[in-house]
């Protein structure tokens, strides 16, 4: 045999290899559908809790007597309790495993829904609310996390959306049967899908990318073998990670002052800001008050929350799609697009209602306004920040970050809320005159910091914006 005819049997091979990691590369398992199903019924449980604010207040309020800021601290503690889970999420779910951080969440998922189910006063509703906001507040760093560890690069951005659009189902099943539940059994309902959750972690595989780190090279293996299928080959996935996880033993230990080196200062900028654009956009207060902007735009609170409960799964479904089609960086700037828009419109419908303009049409303004900026913000704004920040950050600051970040959605997320119906009362057309310049900001934010992270493995992503100021 010739050396000629050795090279060229050498690259048929090497092509062949390549062709077949790129196969299994874009093969998606059962198993990988069934952990992100699994770890979603998490989202599921969020979606609820949000929804349920809304379509509970009048119930709550005329059972047990409670004045406006009793409620607003009610529905708003949800988000400051998400705060304090959100200070322990990073660290937990090191600790504790992505499987078991879950499962931790879910015992104060579950006392949160029975304490408000059976509460007789605004006490135990609000420790009721905390408690769920505390484990909401661990699953919204854990679930993208999760899934985006999981996943094959070609689909990660969608099964991470995953996350949003069964946050928008549990929002539209409470919407829907919440104008005819009592309150009480509305609570109990919440209970559901936390056991689904619970029983079904027991079927599903460890993240592989945590389980290297951890230096379980083994268990990573088996787990990775798992989700790509039994005849797939790992050995170049396996390696890559075994190869990231020596690169950053053999740096420090990650700590939160670690974050503000100048190396991963893109990362915390594009993580930060996001989140602070996703609640400072006024999204958390319109969808846990919802009724309450209906009804001061005149128009009915019960059709309205019908009519957002039809709109939202589809939205999200068209946002799992395009996150893979367009990209994130086009889909978050025609969401914050929508946001902006739709926010402007709310703002001159209440103007014209307060100067008794237009009457007739305000309250429909009203209605288009709210379901088109809750729209909007479904398809991308809602779900996108958790899949970038899933992606942005390398694994040996993903602790720190992951908390960072979180913990700043979640306490400008408190504020929003917890202020949301006293703006409201102090001028409506102003509050969303305030959201409309914030949405605006954002478009010029993303436009010119965020970066495309379609089809690019996590390891590339980290490693290119760290190194985007060397």
């Amino acid at each position: 045999m010739t050396m000629s005819e050795n090279s060229r049997n050498l690259e048929a091979g090497l092509l062949l290899r390549k062709n077949q990691n790129d196969i299994n590369e874009c093969r998606i398992t059962a198993v990988v559908l069934f952990s992100t199903f699994v770890s979603v019924c998490g989202s599921f449980c969020f979606g609820c809790a949000a929804g349920y604010s809304s379509v509970a207040q009048t119930g709550i309020i005329n059972d047990l007597g409670l004045s406006v800021a009793q409620y607003s601290m009610f529905g708003s503690i949800m988000t400051f309790g998400g705060m304090i889970g959100a200070i322990f999420s990073g660290k937990v779910a090191d600790l504790m495993g992505r499987k078991g951080t879950m499962w931790f969440a879910q015992i104060f998922c579950i006392f949160g829904w029975l304490a408000v189910a059976l509460a007789n006063d605004s006490m135990w509703l609000d420790i009721g609310r905390l408690s769920t906001g505390f484990a909401v507040g661990l699953l919204s760093y854990v679930i993208p996390v999760y899934i985006a560890e999981i996943t094959p690069k070609h689909v990660r951005g969608a099964f991470v959306f995953a996350n949003q659009l069964m946050q928008s189902c549990g929002l539209s099943l409470f919407y829907v049967i919440g104008n005819f539940v009592h309150w009480r059994k509305l609570a109990l309902i919440g209970l559901i899908p936390c056991a689904l959750q619970v029983v079904t972690l027991f079927f599903i595989p460890e993240s592989p990318r945590l389980l290297g780190k951890w230096g379980r090279e083994k268990e990573c293996r088996a787990s990775l073998q798992r989700l790509r299928g039994d005849d797939a080959d790992i050995s170049e996935e396996a390696n890559t990670i075994k190869e990231t996880m020596i690169l950053f033993d053999e740096g420090p230990k990650s700590r939160v002052m670690d974050l503000f080196q100048r190396r991963y200062a893109p990362s915390v900028v594009i993580g930060v800001g996001l989140m602070l654009l996703q609640q400072l956009s006024g999204s958390s207060g319109l969808m846990y008050y919802v009724g309450s902007v209906f009804d001061k735009g005149g128009f009915p609170s019960s059709i309205g929350s019908m009519i957002l409960a039809v709109i939202m799964i589809p939205k999200a479904i068209l946002g799992l799609i395009l996150v893979e089609k367009m990209g994130r960086r086009p889909l978050l700037l025609a969401s914050t697009g929508g946001m902006c828009f739709f926010s402007l419109l709310l703002s001159f419908s209440f103007c014209f209602r307060s100067y008794g303009m237009l009457d007739e049409l305000t309250p429909i303004f009203t209605c288009i306004g709210v379901v088109g900026f809750i729209s909007s913000f479904a398809v991308g704004m809602g779900g996108l920040p958790w899949i970038i920040m899933s992606e942005i950050f390398p694994m040996n600051v993903k602790v720190s970050a992951g908390t960072l970040v979180t913990l700043a959605n979640w306490s400008f997320g408190w504020i929003v809320a917890f202020a949301y119906n006293f703006m409201l009362e102090w001028n409506a057309s102003g509050t969303f005159l305030i959201f409309f310049t914030i949405c605006g900001a954002g478009i010029v934010f993303i436009y010119a910091m965020v970066p495309e992270t379609k089809g690019r493995t996590l390891e590339d992503i980290q490693a290119s914006l760290t190194d985007f100021l060397q």
